[in-house]
């Protein structure tokens, strides 16, 4: 077949001092990248710490533009069904198709009056690979505008249509190490400083310096401190 496949596993890990160093959680990811320049990205992720839990089941693919196409999401909290959702991606609109036990059946359309610069499904990884399709150079800062289907921290709710006005920065290259290896790295930022409440923690993410990007290692302060790192990679 002429698709190409990146697929891996990041572990969480908390950096509280209470939890240091122990998991919470693991998100399993598979890019497939299409002979025309298309990309989905399938992703299931399980949050342990803290409770409830959360499972979350992601299918998103983006043009060879990498803009946004559509996504099906579905998530599960407490090992309760939370609710499912699918959202279609144009240059004029974003709609969604959802259902969740609380809410019932909902459709949404949202007009857009600038283009997205991604889609926050909440997998890490998709996270990484949103700031990757932008162009940048070393130092700057830019705001992003992007969706999300959840406004949770941790995608805990059902899938809806939610704005997102995050920055962004990008900080040069290093070389790191993690358990997948030695990598050239891209290091980024998103700062949340823009938020009125509840305001995301500074995140900070390492992504593979190539046509791929994959997350490598992030680390998220402030109340959540907790850690991300890539234990295996597959090309």
């Amino acid at each position: 077949m002429k698709h190409r496949t990146v697929a891996g596993t990041i572990l969480y890990t908390s950096r509280k001092p209470e939890r240091l160093g122990q998991a919470r959680g693991v998100e399993h990811f598979r890019f497939t990248h299409h002979h025309d320049g298309k990309v989905t990205l399938r992703a299931y992720c399980e949050i342990e710490d803290p409770d409830p839990t959360v499972l979350r089941d992601i299918v998103y693919s983006l043009d060879e533009h990498g803009a946004p196409m559509d996504c099906h999401v579905r998530v599960t909290v407490g090992d309760v069904f939370m609710g499912s959702g699918w959202f279609r991606f144009s240059p004029e609109a974003v709609e969604c198709e959802s259902f969740s036990p609380d809410l019932g059946r909902i459709s949404q359309r949202v007009p857009l009056d600038a283009p997205l610069d991604g889609f926050v499904t909440h997998p890490v990884v998709c996270d990484g690979y949103l700031l990757s399709r932008l162009s940048w150079t070393v130092g700057q800062r830019r705001t992003l505008n992007m969706m999300l289907p959840s406004p949770d921290h941790r995608g805990a709710s059902p899938p809806l249509i939610a704005w997102s006005r995050t920055d962004a920065r990008y900080d040069g290259l290093e070389m790191i190490t993690v358990a997948a290896g030695t990598f050239e790295a891209r290091k980024f930022a998103f700062l949340d400083e823009r938020a009125v409440a509840n305001p995301h923690p500074p995140f900070e993410v390492w992504l593979t310096n190539d046509a791929d990007a994959v997350l490598l290692q992030g680390g998220v302060g402030g109340y959540m401190q907790t850690w991300y790192e890539l234990m295996d990679l597959s090309r």
